[in-house]
């Protein structure tokens, strides 16, 4: 915990990694360690050292192809009793360890970008974001569900408390917070990408962006502070235990360490990009840096470095070289600067840095209170390529890369962005510039050999090489700069904004067997003996049957009465309709034709005022096998999708919504039907949940039903991702429902989701979905629905 008035000294320097130091989390085993990762392509496991202040490795987990970028722990489960370890890189996976492997135990695959960001929830999920503009919920080796919304890549994920919450802050500028798979706001206020998020408690965040501010935010939408000190991009946040005190790190050079909102401490570092911090246990930092070494900083006395350390570690930062282009220290006109002596005044605060001139050479210090004497931090050099800033720093498109070339294919045209790392393919790269930017493939060599030529050995971007250019000869490549105002934030927007995507996986339902009208349910008592679940897993389709056929023939005379000549039926037409009525109500022995399905089509096509009549024509017809088969089958089922799907939109009318949805549950009761309905199942719940916003209870049901009937097909083919999506609904359907049929059908839809499924219970528990219905075991009225709830309750 960071305690009153101390300040933070080094604890210990510790070397292992060949490259950056990308990602740093705290480890639960063994007690007191972390674990680090880096661009050398590895995974460290460090453990407190016994006998001295440092730590040592325990070992070295590779199982990436390129750089790992983040990392954080899974907490310990029945299974894996220490927790698990995942890292995410910049080949597009997840690498999941044990704590005594160094080698995977499975491989997480389905970003299409780099994954730059982990976080770990309860009962086992796992929430990752990427370059490819989405963040993906894991849970064991499945992906559950993708979120989409973000219109750039995705630099920090974090799972809230409160179950089923999740944040992720992007290139685009925003942070999104998502409830049970759904954007439920987004908060905007930082001027450009969000780098880092951290939790301070349920209701309140932290999050760190390349504004070079930190923001503190309520979870209704509110910022509550923004904290400014940083004079660069900041990388990094982490929050002390048990207290709203807090670390940042970043491309300034500088850890920080905030206490009561205000920057208490500036460490300098011998590194010019900080790129990530955890804390401690005990309140110690650990930091990483590009220059590939990670140093532990403590208030404790007993752990501080020897006087020999700090010394060692103070001759290395004052060898340390600034390049004033990064605005580090403010402008500099060193005709103006004073000499030596300007350091015998005491500082005014922590962190203060003056620059002197001593003998033609700028020098900077910083002011260290606790020591009370100002400590050198570098030497402030011109535009030497040694000081340029080094792996990842160029920004193009919200991702970072080694090099961003600008490119003038001729005088009058556009020019073109060219990005490349160090660890690309040069043919690979110059042939993705000229297919992304339609060029002339002619240029391949020209443009690959510029490409080897200009970063040949190079590990940093030199600002003084003479770049020629291979489309016109003159030297107007320029490399791209490392501002953080040219940032282009712009991936290609998705469409559906929030949107929940479930997994990849198609299935096809199995047939369904009899149906269950659903309406005895309510007149079961209780025993006094031990309740028997009668409830669910349910086995069969639920559907609307009750209907009125001279009330709905009456409606639909006296409606055709005024209906456009265009749409008006004749005599022949309502009689044709009446018999298709009597035929898929069981009143006659007929079989439906194909002149009265023809009909009835044409009926259903009417204007939205007045076709409510046929649309429940067309929720009894569509129970008839005939009927189901003939909307359903391969050749019509588009049309009549479309036509279902427009009538669910929320401003239409009410009843062509109830009627479109009971339609859609009927649908279940055929084979056609189900296997159309599981087809388009994405389609459909993402277009039925919208239908959520009125208040009208039997729409409710009928999308409760809805869900329901999903729930008992995926039941059958136990399709992980569709329960997912299944199980997002119920979530958020809940939130608005009152009425309590409709409650109790979402209750048999959670308990048949849930059943026989430990993957699918682990998920409901990670939305939160237990918390959400413990309210309805102590419903009095009707009994159905506190008993099914506590059924359900038992499973969770």
């Amino acid at each position: 915990m960071a305690g009153e008035g101390g300040a933070f000294r080094l604890r210990c320097s510790l070397l292992g990694h060949g490259q950056d130091v990308r990602g740093l989390t705290r480890g639960l085993f063994p007690q007191g360690g972390f674990v680090s990762v880096s661009r050398d392509r590895t995974a460290r496991l460090w453990a407190p050292d016994g006998l001295n202040r440092g730590f040592t490795e325990m070992h070295c987990m590779s199982g990436h192809s390129n750089f790992v970028s983040c990392v954080c722990i899974i907490p310990p489960s029945d299974l894996y009793p220490r927790g698990l370890i995942a890292t995410g890189g910049n080949d597009h996976n997840i690498c999941i360890f044990t704590v005594d492997s160094t080698a995977p135990l499975y491989i997480l695959k389905g970003h299409k970008n780099t994954v730059c960001s982990l976080s770990s929830g309860k009962f086992g999920t796992l929430l990752s974001g990427s370059w490819d503009t989405t963040a993906k919920v894991w849970l064991n080796d499945r992906c559950m569900m993708t979120l989409q919304g973000h219109t750039a890549a995705i630099w920090a994920v974090k799972i809230l408390p409160e179950q089923g919450l999740m944040l992720t802050g992007s290139a685009d500028k925003t942070i999104k917070l998502w409830k049970a798979g759904r954007c439920e706001r987004t908060f905007t206020g930082h001027e450009d990408c969000v780098r880092g998020l951290a939790i301070l408690s349920e209701t309140e965040f932290l999050s760190c962006a390349n504004d070079a501010s930190v923001r503190r935010w309520q979870i209704s939408g509110e910022c509550l502070q923004v904290y400014y000190g940083h004079t660069n991009y900041i990388y990094s946040i982490s929050v002390f235990p048990q207290c709203k005190d807090f670390v940042t790190t970043g491309e300034d050079r500088s850890l920080r360490i905030w206490k009561q909102g205000e920057c208490a401490q500036t460490i300098r570092l011998p590194a010019q990009s900080v790129w990530c911090c955890c804390v401690l246990d005990n309140g110690d930092i650990v930091v990483g840096a590009s220059d590939g070494i990670i140093r532990v900083f403590t208030e404790s006395l007993e752990r501080t470095a020897s006087a020999e350390e700090i010394q060692a570690f103070e001759n290395e930062l004052s060898q340390a070289s600034i390049d004033p282009k990064t605005g580090d220290l403010g402008d500099i006109n060193a005709d103006d600067l004073p000499g030596r002596e300007h350091l015998k005044d005491r500082g005014t605060r922590d962190g203060q840095t003056r620059l002197i001139k001593d003998n033609g050479k700028v020098e900077a210090y910083q002011w260290s209170v606790s020591e009370g004497r100002w400590i050198k931090i570098g030497d402030v050099v011109g535009s030497a390529g040694a000081t340029q800033q080094t792996s990842g720093k160029v920004l193009f498109e919200g991702k970072e890369y080694d090099y961003v070339f600008t490119i003038d294919v001729n005088e009058s045209g556009p020019s073109y962005k060219l990005p490349y790392n160090i660890t690309d393919d040069p043919w690979l790269s110059a042939y993705n510039f000229l297919q992304k930017n339609d060029l002339n493939p002619m240029f391949l060599d020209q443009v690959a050999k510029f490409i080897m030529d200009n970063t040949k050995g190079q590990t940093l971007l030199s600002s003084s090489a003479q770049f020629s250019d291979p489309f016109t000869g003159a030297g107007r490549y320029v490399p791209g700069s490392s501002s953080g105002s040219n940032t282009i934030p712009g991936a290609d927007p998705f469409t559906g904004a929030g949107r929940y995507v479930p997994g990849s996986a198609s299935n096809v339902g199995a047939p369904v067997g009899g149906v269950d009208p659903y309406t005895g349910m309510g007149a079961y008592q209780p025993a006094a003996a031990k309740a028997e679940n009668i409830y669910f897993p349910k086995k069969d389709a639920v559907t609307f049957d009750q209907a009125n056929p001279t009330q709905i023939l009456g409606k639909l005379k006296e409606l055709n009465g005024t209906a456009a000549e265009e749409h008006k039926l004749t005599e022949d037409d309502l009689i044709i309709l009446e018999k298709l009525l009597s035929a898929t109500c069981n009143t006659s022995a007929e079989t439906p034709t194909a002149q009265q399905i023809q009909t009835l089509w044409r009926a259903v096509n009417w204007p939205e005022d007045i076709v409510f009549p046929a649309l429940d024509i067309l929720r009894l017809s569509v129970r008839h096998p005939t009927v189901n088969e003939n909307f359903c089958s391969e050749k019509e089922h588009v049309q009549f999708i479309v036509l279902l799907l427009k009538f669910l939109n929320p401003k239409g009318k009410q009843a062509n919504q109830l009627l479109a949805l009971r339609a859609l549950c009927n649908c279940f009761v055929s084979h056609a039907g189900e296997k159309l309905m599981m087809e388009q199942r994405d389609e459909i719940m993402t277009q039925a949940i919208e239908t959520k916003s009125g208040n009208n209870k039997n729409i409710h049901i009928a999308l409760a039903t809805l869900t329901l009937n999903y729930a008992v097909c995926l039941h059958k083919v136990n399709n992980i991702e569709g329960k997912a999506q299944c199980l997002s609904v119920i979530s958020t359907v809940m939130e608005v429902v009152q009425d309590l049929e409709a409650i109790f059908r979402l209750l048999v839809a959670l308990g048949t989701l849930i059943s026989d499924d430990t993957n699918a219970v682990q998920l409901a528990k990670s939305l939160g979905v237990d918390s959400q219905i413990k309210k309805y075991a102590s419903v009095s009225e009707p009994a159905k629905v506190k008993e099914c709830c506590r059924f359900v309750l038992n499973l969770l």
